[in-house]
């Protein structure tokens, strides 16, 4: 079982930037793919970033690619999203989720366990 809690969301200015945490409990969290993915008011949940167990393969929604950085320490069973030059369009609750899988994955439905959600608001 692996519990998963993410940190850092806040309100910024547009152009600002925010880093945002996930720690996820467990043993074997060196082994999980771990991804951030978002959700807009009245909107569907959708894919931000995603990273190998390794922190060697890393994928991006082409609205951050450039912008946000995943990465991970796994000697603190810890994710992280960079974001930079925020736009309000990025305003969302962030959701970081766990996959018992190595690799990447894009797909909501591919990710077993997940966090409460972060709340970053970006004004213009």
């Amino acid at each position: 079982q692996v519990q998963v809690v993410e940190s850092g969301g806040g309100l910024v200015q547009a152009g600002g930037s925010l880093r945002l945490s996930c720690v996820a409990t467990g043993r074997t969290f060196s082994s999980y793919a771990m991804g951030w993915f978002r959700q807009a008011p009245g909107k569907e949940r959708e894919f931000v970033a995603a990273i190998s167990w390794s922190g060697g393969v890393t994928t991006y929604a082409d609205s951050v690619k450039g912008r946000f950085t995943i990465s991970r320490d796994n000697a603190k069973n810890t994710v992280y999203l960079q974001m930079n030059s925020l736009k309000p369009e990025d305003t969302a609750v962030y959701y970081c989720a766990a996959r018992r899988n190595a690799g990447v994955g894009r797909n909501q439905y591919e990710y077993d366990y997940w966090g409460q959600g972060t709340q970053v608001t970006v004004s213009s």
